[in-house]
């Protein structure tokens, strides 16, 4: 049975959910939950493990366990914090946690920091960015945070005045229902500035490396690389990230292209 352990909440308090998909231990996610507790309670339930390209994905064909990690009490000025693992996928973590874990309706969704960023395309496939559009789905605030740093020991504290800086704007104006963020951060010090961007589109090129198994045949190892089709394009988050800037995108839930749909009526002699 799932407890939830720490001190009850005020009706003041703010209360902040935290996921990611490199992991609980991950620290992006131990950084992010340090930050985000200046504005409130933090609650993690994070993948006992990374799950890396995860996207939306949930554990339908498997069952799901959580393990409660540790818990801090809060202070006058910082929030508590409470860490559980789930066996499941960042979007299984999320689900969780809104069913099962979180004392309330949490008032702000986070993922990250991710080891990594998540620009262009390259958001339809994050699993940190899948529990931004799930906090989304469930109409709170969400964001994503994503760094150029990848390594394991990576120092995240160059973002702190971005990710405080959208979290309390946030906090304070909220988002257009359907709305979410997905904020990536370059590994460039000093920062340039911040951008308010559009999806980058792009390819991916040479995507499985052919490898020879030591037992005989072959195997595949997902890699390659990404190219813009327009890198000139200065509206992308591409390349504001590309050129040191914190690149901002607004996406949103509602993929239809609704030009199209107008077109293909016509094409199909639909009349309404």
């Amino acid at each position: 049975m799932c407890t939830f352990v720490g001190r009850k909440l005020k009706k003041m308090d703010k209360l902040i959910f935290i996921s990611n998909d490199d992991g609980y231990d991950a620290e992006g996610i131990k950084q992010l939950a340090e930050m985000a507790r200046e504005f409130g309670d933090v609650f993690v339930v994070a993948p006992d493990g990374g799950r890396s390209g995860s996207s939306m994905s949930i554990s339908s064909h498997s069952p799901v366990r959580n393990t409660f990690i540790s818990q801090e009490e809060g202070s006058e000025t910082r929030g508590s914090l409470t860490v559980w693992a789930c066996t499941g996928t960042p979007n299984d973590c999320t689900k969780m946690a809104f069913e099962k874990l979180l004392p309330r309706h949490p008032d702000l969704v986070l993922g990250g920091i991710n080891h990594g960023d998540n620009c262009a395309v390259n958001a339809h496939y994050s699993g940190t960015m899948s529990i931004a559009l799930e906090g989304c789905i469930k109409h709170v605030p969400s964001i994503a945070f994503s760094s150029g740093r990848t390594a394991d020991d990576a120092d995240f504290s160059y973002m702190k005045e971005t990710v405080q800086k959208i979290v309390k704007m946030v906090l304070e104006d909220g988002l257009p229902l359907e709305v979410c963020l997905n904020v990536n951060v370059p590994d460039v010090e000093p920062l340039k500035g911040m951008r308010i961007c559009k999806m980058g589109l792009g390819d991916w090129h040479e995507e499985w490396e052919e490898r020879d198994h030591p037992r005989g045949g072959k195997y595949y190892w997902i890699a390659g690389y990404y190219a813009p089709h327009d890198e000139h394009d200065e509206e992308s988050d591409t390349w504001a990230f590309e050129h040191g800037y914190v690149a901002v995108t607004p996406l949103q839930l509602d993929m239809t292209a609704y030009g199209f749909r107008e077109k293909m009526k016509a094409q199909l002699g639909i009349k309404e």
